[in-house]
């Protein structure tokens, strides 16, 4: 009796009936998004123009001015293959000093110009009589579908992410995401929440997905890339080298060394999908706290979180799938919709 086809047609068989994927092993925000932690926005600017398939994805913390009340910060280097700025700082300090940027990989240097610029708007003595910022900038490479070398990214578009970024934001193929693969199949943004109520919590995750071979992809512990590869053969695969940016934000109160232990977790609910953190993937998370001056939480007390931030990983990149329009890009390169290929296999 083949286990793995019995598990896969139920799985189908759910899809059919419920269009949804996902079980989640925790209660979900209401909205099961990033932004149901309070004050948290998000902002896409999105270029859909023949070749150049890309864009930017703004994620801005309440708090009208991070330079003068940074807030708390960690992140998670799971894999180092990547290009992106304002690491090191938070690394060495534990502060988020400006709003976050994702993009693809040849626009960090336009994503840390704009947020300078948005940094001296709100402090007009940066880098005078006082220091200098910080900026937070993150990267995927959409070299597949988007034309890399256009460098079409603009300190508009980041400018217009930030300037536009809501509590209710698009999923799937759009901002960063637009140009985005994962597993062979269209990735982009996605997003999930939980709740914590033994510290009255909320913890929120948006995902910039851009990894994963298809013959590992797991869904909801379902094997299932070797039942979709029959259907794609004249795509060229994916190797799990692309990358995948994982912003958390919560509202409990931690400190940096607590936050990076949160962000760690992301790399269980990468696993549960099947990626193994491949030589060439850029696998970076960071997470943040909305309260600038956290109360003391014992360590012990994290456990709830420890479990929400591997749960909402795994069901953010659910999302992206989910959430992604197929694209067509660069050199007619094409990456098909997860929805539709559950359709075909349904």
């Amino acid at each position: 009796m083949d286990f793995q086809q019995m598990q896969r047609d139920l799985l189908l068989q759910r899809w059919r009936e419920t269009r949804t994927l996902g079980q989640p092993r925790m209660a979900c925000g209401p909205a099961n998004t990033l932004a149901d932690v309070p004050g948290v926005r998000v902002g896409h600017s999105t270029l859909d123009a023949g070749e150049v398939q890309t864009g930017v994805t703004a994620i801005v913390p309440p708090g009208e001015n991070l330079f003068s009340q940074p807030l708390p910060c960690g992140a998670a280097v799971l894999n180092g293959f990547a290009k992106p700025v304002g690491l090191v700082q938070i690394a060495e300090l534990g502060l988020l000093q400006t709003p976050i940027l994702l993009s693809n990989t040849l626009a960090v240097g336009t994503l840390f110009t704009a947020l300078v610029r948005d940094a001296i708007s709100r402090n007009p003595e940066l880098g005078r009589s006082l220091p200098t910022v910080n900026p937070l900038a993150l990267e995927c490479n959409d070299g597949w579908l988007n034309d890399i070398q256009a460098l079409a990214v603009s300190d508009e578009m980041a400018q217009q992410a930030l300037q536009t970024a809501s509590a209710e934001f698009a999923r799937g193929s759009v901002g960063a995401g637009r140009g985005m693969s994962c597993f062979s199949l269209k990735g982009g943004i996605g997003s999930a929440s939980r709740l914590i109520p033994t510290l009255d919590a909320t913890l929120g995750v948006l995902v910039l997905a851009n990894f994963g071979a298809l013959n590992a992809l797991t869904l909801d512990g379902v094997r299932f890339g070797a039942a979709i590869e029959p259907l794609l053969p004249e795509l060229t695969p994916q190797r799990d080298a692309g990358s995948i940016i994982i912003i958390m934000a919560t509202d409990a109160p931690l400190d940096a060394r607590q936050l990076t232990r949160i962000a760690k977790r992301a790399g269980a609910g990468l696993g549960r999908l099947g990626s193994y953190w491949g030589h060439g993937s850029g696998d970076i998370a960071v997470a943040f706290s909305t309260r600038p001056q956290p109360a003391s939480l014992a360590d012990a007390a994290l456990e709830p979180l420890l479990a929400a931030a591997a749960d909402a990983t795994e069901h953010a990149v659910l999302d992206a799938l989910l959430s992604a329009e197929a694209v067509t890009g660069f050199r007619g390169h094409f990456r098909p919709a997860l929805r539709d290929i559950l359709d075909r296999l349904s």
